[in-house]
């Protein structure tokens, strides 16, 4: 390589000693570039890599989870309005034991809750997706805090009113 005209004069007036001292110099940030520029980078990448294969791996069993279990509810055979409108009925008194009334206006099915726990309405929320095919369109709902007796931890309950849409006959 050939330096310019100043550098060369200069490089040629240094010591023997000097100039092996700018060559290390020089050979060591080079070497910091390398690392910073090309294996730094790409040694983390691949550090990473395994974490990040597991996640992708959890996301995956997830999406094949749900991907069955859509495939599950589209195979089932199709339910008529009046069915549907049964199966609701059912699960309200089976599953919300006295705290909901249902109030049903052409496909839509409007349910009030009064005091319903938390855990027993999710419960009967999948329930009534999966066996009436309902699909809830709307939700008013307020959390409310019970409690049994003084020194117990509060139940969450809610009350308010959800619109569910039944299969048509069509």
């Amino acid at each position: 390589m050939k330096l310019p005209t100043s550098l060369q004069a200069q490089w040629d007036t240094l010591a023997p000693r000097e100039r092996s001292s700018v060559l290390a110099a020089l050979a060591l940030v080079l070497a910091a570039l390398l690392w910073w520029i090309a294996l730094g980078p790409a040694l983390q990448t691949l550090r990473a890599a395994d974490a990040q294969h597991r996640s992708l791996d959890a996301q995956l069993q997830t999406m094949r989870s749900l991907q069955a279990e859509a495939q599950a509810l589209q195979s089932q055979p199709k339910l008529s309005f009046d069915d549907a409108l049964r199966a609701v009925e059912a699960s309200v008194k089976a599953d919300l034991r006295g705290t909901a009334q249902l109030n049903t206006v052409g496909e839509r099915v409007t349910v009030s809750l009064k005091n319903t726990p938390a855990d027993a309405l999710a419960r009967w929320l999948a329930q009534v997706r999966i066996n009436a095919r309902a699909l809830p369109t709307e939700a008013r709902l307020v959390r409310s805090a019970t409690s049994a007796n003084a020194g117990t931890p509060a139940i969450a309950s809610w009350d308010g009113s959800l619109v569910l849409v039944l299969p048509s006959n069509r």
